[in-house]
């Protein structure tokens, strides 16, 4: 029975060649550096979601990672590793492994090209199907991968010791007596151990839910199941879906497992448990996982996702610098990246975080990344924020790198043929690239043929003066630009902030600044409407303080209250704030754009997130939620055989400060696979718009701090009523599935 369910989650790669030859395994080469490339020996395990590869480390002869753990696999040396220290003659032989979080690429060498091509098509198979299969399919594949791990002997039966391992396997701590007792109910021919259908006794057992039970019940009306009009019901009264007759039937279509229930137009338990298992059942509104916004307002109009220092992997002081961390920052669809650009050896400007121990990597290999990844994942441009350190010269062949590398995809002029009044919109600006930095002149330069340059010097950039001195207050120094850099600076321009009022009579619409964490958290706090004002017609951008050599994160809400567009975060920092920016740009496809509030944006608007004076975006809701359940949380000391986590669910609310709180369930001891909290609670929201939910399981520690074991993000406005939430593991800031959770939301209008 095992490996009947293992197989069946792959039958549509039954047969397949590229899998076969994985399976089987063969020799590749593992590259580190010029000096350390090793043969090792690499093979598909049978369960088809483990890679087996052996080790030459003292106590460690064999190693696996899970296909799970894979974020992608990239043909031909597309890695920084593979680009260094391979020839560009074995291009068609190399590959590389991407993960998920900070675990190093795997970069490897085939023996020849048509090795190399199965590896990577295999590979890619193997994760696609993964990927494809259901929440229930994934929960059947992960309890019978943790049943083979248990079946020690490999008889394809199980012992009641063998039992008991198990139950530890998936995260649940029962007493001897009650896992004996269950094992004899299985145990019908009294072997002394389980095997083909007991076996499947035993799961239906443990993966039983009494809430799906207690809520199928209430509405199979019809000869004990649900039809068409019972679905409906259900879907109206707890669902709250503006929904039809058709849209029932479909669903029944859809996700009936029995032939005769569909021809009766009946949904049985298993199809309603399908039904509640995929995504239709997902907390996160269907509508939003597309683009489904208005692109075409001004790019002021937008909260654009950001990274601080994107070129870093690690800290702020000695951390590597690296072509990946761009990579992985565009790959999640962060629309403007920073480049710290410093005179390089050999004439080439390289980027890194000045005055520091951290790596170099050269400026034209960035450009290079860039171009390549951009738009993998989101077509809307995307704004390189240069922080220009370099000689005029290397400074010309920035410009140079950019312009050739870049190509037309690059902004060298605005759009149309005279002088805007406004920002273009991410709609007219998809496929291209804006440079944010200094300019010797004004924009309308480009229309009147006005090249002459009295001045060729500039003041730095607010974030490199700021970052001098180990943060003390340092004087501004003049660097020279070089025009061929300045005239690719279009609609960012780098300008100091001296005040609203100065801004609001001498910047024009292309100017923007930029703020410390600290002077726009107080700015927001102290003068919210009209820092919201001075963002409806001209960008900001705010930046961590310098004393964050640790590469942590400021809170983003108080600055997307106050309107500002450009918050900036270590993208490299696993956190809770990088989990509210990650569900900040959740909805509208991910794209990296998300249209602010119309209060934030129509002029006559006097919205202040901490007075909260009478106005349209005081929309009064009651948010009610139920915590009923979760299935299968994950272990977090897997070295620990007996360590089972204590679960309890946090649900966080985020916005303006009258909006933020928190409430919990209490602790589950001792049960990681189906706690059950049945938990009610509720939320007064006074600005729906601007309100972040995060829900968040933690293993309870009465001694010490708790240990996250997953959290989802997402804002009020994109929920869905009634669903079910996938949970999220935070695994070293790249998110994968582990458990879902049952709740039952309701999002109640006051109207005053």
């Amino acid at each position: 029975p095992l490996q009947k369910t293992i197989t069946n989650t792959l039958h549509c790669l039954e047969g397949d060649a590229d899998l076969q030859f994985m399976l089987v395994g063969g020799e590749l080469i593992k590259i580190r550096s010029n000096s350390w490339k090793k043969n090792r020996f690499y093979k598909l395990q049978e369960d088809c979601k483990t890679m087996w590869h052996e080790s030459h480390k003292a106590f460690r002869s064999n190693q696996t990672f899970s296909i799970d753990d894979i974020d992608s696999v990239r043909k031909g040396r597309q890695s920084e590793g593979l680009h260094k220290y391979t020839d560009a003659s074995v291009e068609d032989q190399c590959f590389s492994i991407i993960f998920k979080g900070r675990k190093k690429n795997l970069d490897l060498m085939a023996a020849n090209k048509d090795e190399a091509k199965q590896w990577v098509s295999g590979l890619e198979k193997v994760i696609s199907n993964m990927r494809n299969l259901s929440r229930q399919q994934k929960s059947e594949h992960w309890i019978f991968s943790c049943m083979r791990k248990a079946d020690k002997n490999e008889d394809n039966k199980m012992t009641l010791k063998e039992l008991k391992h198990f139950l530890r396997q998936i995260n649940i701590e029962v007493d001897d007596s009650y896992a004996e007792e269950l094992f004899n109910k299985c145990d019908k021919s009294r072997s002394g151990s389980l095997e083909g259908s007991e076996i499947k006794h035993f799961y239906d057992l443990l993966t039983y839910r009494e809430e799906i039970d207690v809520i199928y019940e209430k509405y199979a009306q019809t000869a004990g199941r649900i039809s068409v009009r019972d679905l409906l019901n259900f879907l109206l009264n707890e669902q709250r879906e503006q929904v039809g007759m058709a849209d029932a039937l479909k669903l029944i279509e859809k996700y009936e497992l029995d032939e005769t229930g569909k021809q009766k137009q009946h949904m049985t338990k298993d199809g309603f448990l399908m039904y509640l298992n995929h995504e239709e059942g997902s907390i996160l509104n269907p509508a939003h996982k597309s683009v489904c916004q208005d692109m075409t307002q001004p790019l002021n109009h937008y909260y654009i996702s950001s990274s601080h220092n994107t070129y870093l992997m690690e800290d702020q002081l000695k951390g590597p610098s690296s072509t990946e961390a761009y990579i992985r920052a565009l790959m999640k669809s962060c629309r403007c990246v920073e480049l710290d650009c410093w005179d390089g050896a050999n004439g080439e400007p390289v980027i890194y975080h000045g005055y520091t121990l951290t790596s170099k990597v050269l400026f034209r290999d960035v450009i290079k990344a860039i171009k390549e990844y951009a738009f993998r994942t989101s077509e809307y441009p995307v704004i390189l924020s240069l922080e220009n350190h370099c000689s005029v010269e290397q400074q010309k062949l920035m410009a140079h790198h950019m312009i050739s590398i870049l190509g037309d995809a690059l902004l060298t002029r605005p759009l149309g043929d005279t002088m805007p009044s406004s920002l273009p919109s991410p709609e007219e600006l998809k496929g291209r690239f804006l440079i944010k930095g200094k300019r010797l002149n004004k924009l309308d330069a480009a229309f009147n043929n006005n090249n002459v340059i009295e001045n060729d010097s500039v003041s730095e950039e607010d974030e490199a003066a700021d970052s001098k001195e180990n943060g003390q207050k340092a004087k501004k120094s003049k660097i020279k630009l070089a025009q061929e850099l300045s005239d690719l600076v279009i609609y960012c321009k780098s300008v100091h902030y001296n005040g609203f009022e100065h801004a609001k009579d001498n910047q024009a619409f292309y100017e923007m600044s930029s703020f410390k964490e600290s002077k726009a958290a107080n700015l927001a706090e102290t003068s919210a409407t009209a820092y919201i004002h001075h963002n409806m017609d001209k960008l900001s951008r705010i930046y961590p303080a310098g004393s964050r050599t640790d590469s942590s994160n400021y809170n983003p809400v108080p600055m997307w209250n106050a309107g500002c567009q450009i918050v900036a975060l270590n993208f490299q920092t696993p956190s809770k704030e990088m989990d509210l920016n990650q569900g900040r740009f959740l909805p509208n496809g991910m794209c990296g754009y998300i249209l602010k509030p119309e209060f934030q944006r129509h002029l006559a608007s006097q919205f202040d997130p901490i007075t909260l004076s009478k106005g349209p975006w005081l929309k009064r809701k009651i948010f009610h939620v139920m915590v009923i359940s979760a299935q299968q949380l994950p272990k977090l000391n897997k070295d620990k055989q007996k360590s089972i986590v204590d679960p309890l669910v946090r649900v966080e609310l985020y916005g303006v400060p009258a909006d933020t709180t928190s409430k919990q369930t209490h602790s589950i001891d001792n049960n990681g696979f189906n706690p059950m909290w049945n938990e009610n609670f509720q939320f007064d929201i006074h600005v729906p718009e601007l309100v972040m939910v995060r829900f968040v399981v933690e293993d309870y520690d009465s001694t010490s701090q708790n240990d996250l074991i997953g959290q989802y993000c997402l804002p009020l406005t994109s929920v869905q009523n009634g669903k079910e939430l996938q949970l999220l593991k935070r695994n070293d800031n790249l998110i994968c599935l582990v458990s879902h959770l049952l709740w039952d939301i309701v999002i109640v209008l006051l109207l005053f």
